[in-house]
């Protein structure tokens, strides 16, 4: 019966934890960094069909991973100053990815991947947030924009940005 009711309560947790988060949590400044984000569920019963992924300022050289069945899109645009990357200097690229058009069912898993540069301008020791735009049928959104303030963290928000935890260059 204990476990019973142990199980029961993770069911009752779960839905507050199906945020879209990042598999790997920490990353070195100065790296390439494989994002795998990972989509845990639709929009209250609707099937996801478009994620947005607003790529944030000191990430550069954006490679999406295409995905079967999803049509990939990037917004291409200036950063707000050159970077160095490998001793060329880069002043614009990947803003956004957008993949959109398949179908990914509420009660389905799945993981949308990029890679870029984590430029050594990145503060060590912060967290760096990537903002995403799930859409779904029906016109339902749910925006996992939310960045927290000062003294705060992600779980104290509903629709939180997934993080990656930025470490020293190695």
């Amino acid at each position: 019966m204990k476990y019973l009711l142990a199980f029961a309560g993770l069911l009752v947790a779960g839905p507050a934890l199906a945020h879209i988060t990042l598999e790997t949590g920490s990353a070195p400044v100065g790296s390439t960094y494989k994002a795998v984000l990972r989509v845990p569920h639709g929009c209250k019963g609707a099937a996801t069909t478009k994620v947005r992924v607003q790529i944030p300022e000191g990430v550069i050289a954006v490679k999406p991973m295409p995905k079967p069945g999803w049509t990939l899109e990037t917004v291409k645009g200036k950063y707000d100053k050159s970077y160095d990357y490998y001793g060329t200097p880069t002043s614009e690229g990947v803003k956004e990815v957008v993949w959109s058009g398949g179908k990914l069912l509420d009660e389905h898993y799945d993981e949308f991947v990029l890679r870029g540069y984590l430029t050594k301008d990145l503060k060590a020791d912060t967290t760096l947030y990537v903002p995403v735009v799930q859409e779904c049928e029906g016109g339902a959104v749910e925006r996992w924009i939310e960045i927290p303030a000062a003294g705060k963290v992600a779980d104290d928000y509903k629709f939180p940005a997934p993080g990656v935890k930025l470490t020293p260059a190695k």
